[in-house]
């Protein structure tokens, strides 16, 4: 017998689905490690690639640029010789951090679970050898 299909209970999404265009910019590489170094305080290009060690230069540069154009990162160029670049969120690249953060959380909580998965399995074995 066939099971039979339930009901979608699920609110209907907006036309132009919401949660997309937020994941358009949350989705790239590397793109949720630069807003939360930058949720501290405005921060020069040198500063970002010491926080983010395993981040390209190209990359960086790319994300950074891709972040100001879709307007959650602000670049201010510094005088001074040599003048100097600092980046900056805006308060629509602050209205983010809630979203990392939570989804940080459940990363390690995903985390947690796993290791006590693996810790539960690592004790049946020793039982059962």
């Amino acid at each position: 017998m066939a099971l039979k299909i339930r009901r979608n209970r699920s609110p209907e999404p907006p036309e132009a689905c919401d949660v997309g265009t937020c994941m358009q910019v949350l989705g790239g590489a590397w793109t949720p490690n630069i807003i939360w170094y930058l949720s501290g305080g405005p921060r020069r290009f040198g500063e970002l690639r010491r926080d983010i060690p395993a981040i390209s230069a190209k990359m960086l540069s790319a994300r950074l640029r891709g972040l100001e154009a879709k307007g959650v990162v602000a670049r201010k160029v510094l005088p001074g010789s040599p003048p100097s670049v600092e980046y900056a969120l805006t308060p629509l690249g602050r209205e983010y951090m809630p979203a990392i953060q939570a989804i940080a959380e459940v990363g390690a909580k995903l985390k947690a679970l796993a290791r006590g998965h693996a810790s539960g399995r690592e004790a049946v074995s020793a039982m059962s050898g």
